[in-house]
């Protein structure tokens, strides 16, 4: 009996040192995963930030023009009906 529980835990600790390395692999797998998320999300944080300020710059041309075509579109209406 004490051969085979040799045996057994030669088998055992052959197993846990395979798990140990699949483990730490995966590890450096998880840390270069979480890495790669962290730049991704700070590129389309960086791009969102942009398309904000090309909508702000557009929303700040857009209304005057809005507000002025509409003033043209008012004061043909009531320089046609005065004449």
């Amino acid at each position: 009996m004490d051969q085979a529980a040799e045996i057994l835990v030669i088998i055992v600790s052959s197993v846990l040192t395979v798990f140990l390395i699949v483990a730490i692999i995966l590890g450096i797998f998880l840390i270069k995963l979480t890495a790669e998320i962290r730049r991704l999300a700070s590129k389309a944080e960086d791009t969102v930030s942009h398309i904000d300020d090309a909508v702000t710059g557009v929303a700040k041309l857009a209304s005057p023009v809005f507000v002025a075509t509409l003033l043209r579109r008012y004061i043909k209406k009531f320089t046609k009906k005065g004449k």
